[in-house]
C-alpha cells in the first residue's frame, strides 16, 4: 500500500472519527464524571469493537448482518436501555459525583469490564459505524495484493485515530467536570453527564 494512499485514508477518517457521534459522546461524558483514566478502559472496549467491525466489512460479515437486522435491533435495544438506565442513575445523584456504574461499591475488576463493555457495545451495535466501514475500507484495498497486510494497516490506522479522538472528547469532558465541580454545580454536572448518556441511549437504540 503506497504512503499517499494511507495519507488519504488517515485523512478521511480522521475527520469522520473527530465528527460528533456515540462513541464521542460517551467518551466525553464518562471523562467529565470518571476522569480520563478509567475512561481507558471504555476505550479498550470502544476500540476492540471498531477493529471488529472495520475488520468484518471486509471480509463480508456486515452483509449478512444487515440481512439479518434482528442481531442488530436486539443489540442495539439492550444496550440503549442500558445507556439510559445510566443516565437516569446519574440525573438522581444531586449532592455527589457519579461515576457511570450501577454498582459503586463494585470491585475494580468488575468496573473495568463494565466499561469496556459500554464501549464496545456502543461501537458494535453502532449501524452507521458498519455502513461506513463497509463504504470506505473496500475501496483502498488493491484486489490484485495481499489483502492482510493492506487490512492490518487500515486498522491500525482506524485504531489509533480513533484512539486521539477519543482522548480528546474525554479530556475536553474531563476539563469541563472539573470546572462544574470547583465552581459546586456537583448537581449540574450529575444532569450534564445523565442527559448525555442518555442521549447515547437513545440515539443507539433508534438510529
Amino acid at each position: 500500500m503506497s504512503s499517499h494512499i494511507m495519507l488519504v485514508f488517515l485523512g478521511t477518517f480522521f475527520f469522520v472519527s473527530l465528527t460528533p457521534g456515540m462513541c464521542m459522546t460517551l467518551s466525553m461524558t464518562l471523562g467529565m464524571t470518571i476522569g480520563v483514566k478509567r475512561t481507558l478502559w471504555m476505550m479498550v472496549g470502544e476500540l476492540i469493537g471498531v477493529g471488529t467491525v472495520a475488520v468484518a466489512a471486509v471480509v463480508g460479515v456486515a452483509a449478512i448482518m444487515f440481512n439479518y437486522p434482528l442481531v442488530f435491533h436486539i443489540l442495539k435495544y439492550v444496550g440503549g436501555a442500558y445507556l439510559i438506565y445510566l443516565g437516569y442513575q446519574m440525573w438522581q445523584a444531586r449532592s455527589k459525583l457519579t461515576i457511570a456504574l450501577p454498582n459503586k461499591q463494585s470491585c475494580a475488576a468488575r468496573s473495568r469490564k463494565t466499561l469496556a463493555l459500554q464501549g464496545w457495545v456502543t461501537a458494535i451495535a453502532n449501524p452507521k459505524g458498519w455502513a461506513f466501514m463497509v463504504s470506505l475500507l473496500p475501496p483502498f484495498i488493491d484486489a490484485n495484493a495481499p489483502v492482510a497486510p493492506q487490512l492490518s494497516i487500515l486498522v491500525a490506522l482506524i485504531l489509533c485515530t480513533e484512539f486521539t479522538c477519543l482522548m480528546l472528547y474525554a479530556s475536553g469532558g474531563k476539563t469541563l467536570g472539573q470546572y462544574l465541580a470547583h465552581s459546586g454545580n456537583l448537581k449540574w454536572l450529575n444532569r450534564i453527564s445523565g442527559s448525555l448518556m442518555a442521549l447515547v441511549g437513545v440515539w443507539l437504540a433508534f438510529s
